[in-house]
């Protein structure tokens, strides 16, 4: 995916001006998402920065492997705010700052990237406390018109990388809970005391300590895991304005295998979200934790009805869609995996809601964003699927010269195969090919009865 700039973003006499790419908004000319000052400006400043720092960072490297370029951050406009979201450049670490107090002299629903040049940084990181800043996202008519005599057409691309992550980040995040919880201080003390570097595939998890958290080498009852827990360090300039921070994740016991989590940092006005992938060796693009729902039968057409209803929801209602549309909350849900896949929806742990992101995506973009599900479809048809004799919830799958066998839970997305894939991963990457088969299979006959 292309995007060009029309100018670079700068600061001015008249406040920080971020260029767009152009985003999606029902206009003709570049879009005008937002106009108006901000509350705290040192603190906005600094939460732009972190997520520009998150979009330029990696923090793993496989040998051999060239470390992509830094990456222009997502920015959402909504009635409630403003969302910057980015990845770090291994995938396995997503930022987001929430800006909610605001002061808009115009504000319109739109979704675009924005360019974090560096003389834009650099201007940024002087902004002190007091200075009142303005900031436009994207230019009206006459400031366009004067920028046409020096016009700076830079090329980005958000990749279906990020694409991905996006889909995967949320749907991951939607099961997590409340878990942990610190003052300002405490969380200070905690962030700077995480170690530079760890072992690419050692997992730390954080436990309750004397007003903090310490890390631990073991999982126990209410512990969080914190693999990589270097990818935290971005957060040490925001940590003068902290006021809170929360953590999210599953529930955790002495058994517990390395899991995602998220830590959310409140700010005066705004706060800062990071989700961590399980291992910092593994981004969230290649999780593979919504292929279920999306290898659902009715979930694409079901997603064309949500798309249709909503527009910018900065909280999307599951019941109130459920409404409008007929389907049950359940279909909702899977529609809305459909629109997350191709980063359409996202999800805010404070919230405990889903939010619309409409990226401008090429609709073909899915296949090739879940290669498993395109494999899925070649296993239909040439029929590779069969059920086993008197047995409801088990199937062999034909695969090259091999019979697979799969079972799947009747009434949750439980699954197993005696595939390689299976053995190696479980369910902790989602469901192989065989397993996506033969779910479409049973799903396709129960729709034909």
């Amino acid at each position: 995916m292309h995007y060009s700039y029309t100018h670079p973003s700068a600061v001015t006499d008249q406040g920080l001006q971020l260029a767009t790419s152009g985003g999606t908004l029902d206009r003709v000319d570049e879009p005008h998402f937002f106009s108006g000052f901000v509350e705290n400006p040192h603190i906005v400043a600094r939460g732009v920065l972190t997520v520009a720092d998150y979009a330029a960072k990696r923090f793993y490297t496989p040998v051999d492997t060239a470390a992509i370029a830094a990456l222009d951050p997502v920015v959402t406009s909504t009635p409630e705010g403003l969302r910057f979201e980015s990845f770090s450049g291994c995938c396995s670490a997503y930022a987001r700052l929430d800006v909610t107090d605001l002061d808009a002299q115009s504000q319109q629903s739109g979704v675009t990237n924005v360019d974090i040049n560096l003389p834009l940084r650099e201007a940024l990181t002087a902004i002190t406390p007091g200075s009142p800043l303005h900031l436009t996202i994207a230019d009206d008519a006459l400031h366009v018109t004067t920028m046409d005599t020096a016009l700076d057409e830079k090329k980005v691309d958000l990749p279906l990388r990020w694409v991905k992550g996006l889909a995967e980040s949320q749907h991951i995040s939607a099961a997590m809970t409340k878990q942990l919880e610190l003052t300002g201080p405490e969380t200070t003390k905690f962030i700077t005391s995480l170690p530079g570097t760890s072992s690419p595939k050692s997992a730390m998890w954080a436990t309750p300590a004397l007003r903090s958290l310490r890390l631990a080498s073991k999982p126990s009852n209410g512990a969080v895991c914190l693999a990589g827990p270097e990818r935290l360090k971005p957060l040490i300039p925001l940590l003068p304005y902290v006021t809170k921070l929360t953590t999210y994740s599953t529930e955790s016991d002495a058994t517990s295998q390395p899991k995602s989590s998220a830590w959310v940092f409140e700010l005066s006005g705004a706060r800062f979200t990071v989700v961590i992938s399980p291992a910092k060796t593994r981004g969230f693009s290649g999780e593979g934790a919504l292929l279920m729902s999306l290898n659902n039968p009715h979930a694409a057409d079901d997603a064309d009805l949500v798309s249709a209803v909503l527009a910018f929801d900065p909280r999307i209602d599951i019941r109130r869609l459920a409404a409008e549309t007929g389907l049950t909350p359940n279909r909702v849900k899977d529609a809305l995996q459909v629109l997350a896949s191709t980063g359409q929806v996202g999800y805010d742990l404070t919230l405990g809601a889903y939010f619309h992101r409409p990226l401008p995506l090429d609709p073909d973009v899915v296949g090739k964003l879940n290669p498993r599900l395109a494999n899925t479809e070649e296993l239909l048809a040439r029929n590779a699927v069969s059920p086993l004799a008197g047995q409801d919830d088990g199937f062999t799958v034909r695969s090259g010269s091999n019979d697979y066998t799969v079972r799947l839970d009747h009434d949750t997305y439980a699954f197993a195969c005696t595939c390689f894939w299976f053995a190696k991963h479980k369910d902790s990457r989602g469901p192989c090919k065989h397993v996506l088969a033969a779910q479409a299979f049973r799903e396709t006959a129960r729709v034909e009865l």
